[in-house]
């Protein structure tokens, strides 16, 4: 009685399994983009903190640079030239908090690193 019952079961498992198939169409809206492109607008022209790590002649800053992408990987780091230096700063904090809780942490690297809160501009 089992043989005819497995013999079954072998058959069922020869036959071809066929899935479904069909296509997907995702509509969005067209003012997402839109959105998208004015979140970006705005947060580049965003007030930020940052640290200063130091300053001096070019190559210094690019040494200096150089040694805080190591130091600190993953952070936004950049040479900047106000006259007649050139500043390596770090970071592009939001809020206080976190720029002061990111100074702290800079500070036992680098004793001289000063925390810069954004201008005051008038939009």
């Amino acid at each position: 009685m089992k043989t005819p019952l497995f013999i079954a079961f072998l058959i069922g498992l020869a036959l071809p399994i066929s899935a479904q198939e069909g296509d997907i169409t995702i509509e969005q809206d067209p003012r997402i983009e839109e959105l998208v492109a004015l979140y970006t607008e705005v947060n580049s022209k965003a007030d930020f903190y940052q640290i200063q790590v130091g300053f001096g002649s070019y190559q210094k800053a690019q040494n200096l640079k150089t040694q805080v992408d190591i130091d600190f990987p993953g952070w936004d780091s950049k040479i900047i030239f106000e006259s007649p230096t050139y500043r390596v700063r770090l970071g592009k904090f939001k809020t206080k908090l976190e720029a002061e809780r990111k100074h702290l942490e800079v500070r036992k690297k680098y004793p001289d690193a000063m925390l810069l809160k954004p201008e005051s501009n008038s939009r």
